[in-house]
């Protein structure tokens, strides 16, 4: 393998090496340090403010409910798969909802000392820019012998509009860190250390199961177009290359099946499973046009049109704007010789088609026409996916074909210049995701290989300036602005300060008013996670079966009568007329919930939903911000 052109001098020849480590060293420093402060200036307006939330304020809460529970199954040795806190008397399947393990565990001590608001934000600043810097790596090391073209490359994977809006939501999704070091195990060079190779791979596959199952299987699939695809386009290098590539996948598949097992069991099986979505996943699809709009989250975006392209404004998964798709094009184009690129195109269009849903819309209306993931209808778990999550696969793609085309215009020699090496395989063959391949191809996944290498004594300057200037000119409308925050009620003084504990004894709970069992904002996911899982509560926000005998799934637990007259009354601002039947009923739910104490917080229509709890169980009282009301009595 050729050496990258960093370590280059002009003349052709090497560098000193101390020379050369000292100023790698302080380039990949400086670059993943601005992926870090982009990371924190996109977080900015949460820091250090309690009484706000990212925008998708539900998703945040739940997330940082289930960091809480991780540093508590750290600290308390419980089972990190199962949780009793919520949805009391029957708990919660962690594994079978987005419990992300992968990053509570880590963020542990983080989660303790300051909080779950911080822990997440920590953990969305190393999504984003833990994100970019492993793609920065692998195309440094593999694709490009640019630093520059491999960190504009690692920006736009790490911090594309889908990325970023997936972020101040989704950390499942958002948290893709592990992709380029499960795809360098996949397509590596060479066929030796099959078997340790393959180990690394089945413990990272693990690894990405704790922290996002969705992300690995988009992960598998485009993998699959991707390799089928670079064999159809060299078929030399698939023949030599496929050995050891179904070798690791074997091996790796047997480690982390072994270490999976009973996870996965948990999962399907275990208390609290369900089967299916509590949503029809299949609606969520995206709008053609937004390819070429721009999102919320970015220099350029409003509030309106992304919110007629896409499902909601977490799922702005394909707004790339008109710029980045033309250079898209232009470098396919231009690079098309390369099997890498050619590869790389098809599983961004596949991705791309497959995002738009069963029909294909354009601008809002419907065009009739129908989109192929009507193929993925049958196909066990694709069809569980949400369609508008397929257009993250084509934010790698698309920084990738940057990187490329960057270090392709960088590595031309000025006029009258002598020849210099365009960088890792460059004189070479190609190579997949994986190393030197056939007779004169282009390199992927281990070295630039432009077709021979850099070109002497060609003007190569204006080239530069012309391509570094199209880039730029693609890249800059989708820079992204600090992520949108909302206002929240504060986590009332006698929940915070341990005020309900003169209140509810060993095994009974406390009930957050209204006791939210479906998908609206659950104070008791939000109070429990602020207090470090502190209580004992029923409901929540979670996806649980729709019954004891239904495992069909259902957000939140099954609806009591008692907790549906009580979010009827949040949601209208109207008090319902209470019967004896329904106080009757309401001390029947109490029981089911071990209820010793009622409480309600900050709500818009709090003085409905205050009144009809009074009506239901008597006169409350209010303590240290909250009103509560003591049913003790009431429930024995």
């Amino acid at each position: 393998m050729a050496a990258p052109a960093a370590d280059v001098a002009p003349g052709g020849r090497r560098q000193p090496g101390p020379v050369r480590i000292r100023r790698v060293r302080s380039v990949d420093a400086a670059v993943v340090a601005g992926y870090l402060g982009l990371a924190v200036l996109l977080t900015s307006r949460q820091w250090g403010r309690p009484d706000r939330l990212f925008h998708q304020d539900n998703d945040q809460m739940l997330f940082e409910w289930m960091l809480a529970r991780a540093a508590r199954a750290v600290t308390a040795g419980e089972n990190p798969l199962h949780s009793a806190a919520l949805n009391a008397p029957d708990g919660v399947n962690l594994m079978a909802n987005t419990s992300v393990l992968g990053l509570g565990v880590p963020l542990a001590p983080v989660t303790l000392l300051f909080g779950t608001q911080a822990a997440f934000l920590v953990a969305v600043v190393v999504s984003l820019a833990g994100t970019a810097t492993a793609w920065y790596v692998l195309l440094a090391r593999r694709l490009v012998g640019s630093r520059v073209a491999a960190a504009v490359g690692g920006l736009v994977c790490g911090f594309a509009p889908g990325m970023v809006a997936q972020a101040g939501a989704h950390l499942h999704m958002a948290a893709q860190f592990l992709v380029p070091p499960i795809l360098a195990l996949v397509f590596r060079p060479g066929t030796d250390r099959v078997r340790r190779h393959g180990v690394a791979l089945g413990l990272l596959v693990a690894y990405q199961v704790f922290v996002g199952e969705e992300l690995l299987v988009f992960l598998a699939l485009a993998a699959g177009v991707f390799a089928v695809a670079y064999a159809l386009a060299d078929r030399p290098a698939a023949r030599r290359l496929a050995p050891a590539l179904l070798g690791r996948l074997g091996v790796g598949a047997l480690v982390a099946g072994a270490l999976l097992a009973y996870p996965l069991w948990f999962q399907f099986l275990g208390p609290q499973h369900y089967r299916g979505m509590p949503f029809h996943a299949r609606g969520f699809q995206l709008d053609a046009a937004s390819f070429t709009a721009s999102a919320r989250q970015t220099v350029l975006g409003d509030g309106y049109l992304p919110g007629l392209l896409s499902p909601n404004p977490t799922e702005e998964n394909s707004f790339f704007g008109p710029g980045l798709l033309v250079l898209a094009v232009v470098v396919v184009v231009w690079l098309w010789r390369r099997p890498l690129v050619r590869a790389l195109a098809a599983v961004g269009l596949l991705a791309a088609l497959f995002s738009l849903g069963d029909t294909v819309r354009v601008d809002g209306a419907s065009t009739g026409l129908p989109g192929p993931y009507r193929l993925l209808a049958g196909v066990p778990l694709l069809d569980l996916v949400v369609p508008a999550r397929f257009a993250l696969i084509c934010v790698p793609v698309l920084g990738v074909l940057v990187a490329l085309s960057l270090d392709r215009a960088l590595s031309l020699a000025p006029a009258g210049g002598g020849a210099v090496s365009a960088g890792p395989g460059s004189g070479g063959g190609a190579t997949a995701l994986s190393g030197t391949g056939s007779e004169g191809g282009a390199a992927a996944l281990s070295g630039t290989g432009s077709e021979g290498g850099a070109t002497a004594d060609r003007p190569g300057v204006p080239v530069r300036l012309l391509w570094g200037g199209a880039v730029a000119a693609a890249l800059l409308p989708l820079a992204p602005t600090p992520i949108r925050t909302v206002p929240t009620w504060p986590v009332p003084a006698f929940v915070a300060d341990g005020g309900w504990r003169a209140y509810v004894p060993a095994g009974r709970t406390l009930v957050p008013v209204p006791p939210v069992t479906g998908a609206g904002v659950s104070p008791a996911t939000f109070w429990s996670a602020r207090t470090g899982l502190a209580f004992t509560a029923p409901g929540g926000y979670f996806i649980g079966p729709g019954a004891a005998d239904d495992p069909t799934a259902h957000w939140g637990a099954p609806d009591r009568p008692t907790a549906a007259l009580l979010r009827r009354a949040a949601e209208t601002g109207e008090v319902p007329v209470v019967t004896d039947a329904d106080r009757r009923q309401a001390v029947a739910d109490l029981r089911h919930w071990r209820a010793a104490v009622l409480v309600q917080g900050g709500l818009h229509r709090g003085e409905a939903v205050r009144r009809t709890v009074d009506a239901l169980v008597g006169p409350g009282r209010e303590v240290d911000g909250a009103w509560v009301w003591d049913v003790r009595p009431l429930v024995g």
